[in-house]
């Protein structure tokens, strides 16, 4: 009962954070100010994940890929989480 709670809450943690990753590279995307509550929100919670990420991949051109790397080892993370729990 237990291992299904985790399983089910590091799902749903991994899918918000993928999900709130994916909604700032779109924002990105357009000129919002940086005092809308939602783009504060959506900064605080994405930037820990990241900034480290940026700081060890470079750019391509004007692409920052950091967002896919990100979601790509959050997924990785998911699983490797979820196999450990089994």
């Amino acid at each position: 009962m237990l291992t299904t709670f985790l399983q089910t809450f590091v799902y749903y943690l991994i899918q918000i954070l993928v999900i709130a990753i994916v909604a700032r590279a779109l924002l990105s995307w357009f000129n919002l100010r940086a005092d809308n509550p939602l783009v504060v929100l959506l900064y605080d919670v994405t930037e820990p994940i990241l900034a480290p990420l940026r700081r060890i991949i470079p750019q391509i051109g004007m692409i920052d890929i950091s967002p896919l790397v990100a979601i790509l080892l959050l997924q990785v993370m998911q699983q490797l989480i979820s196999s450990i729990i089994r």
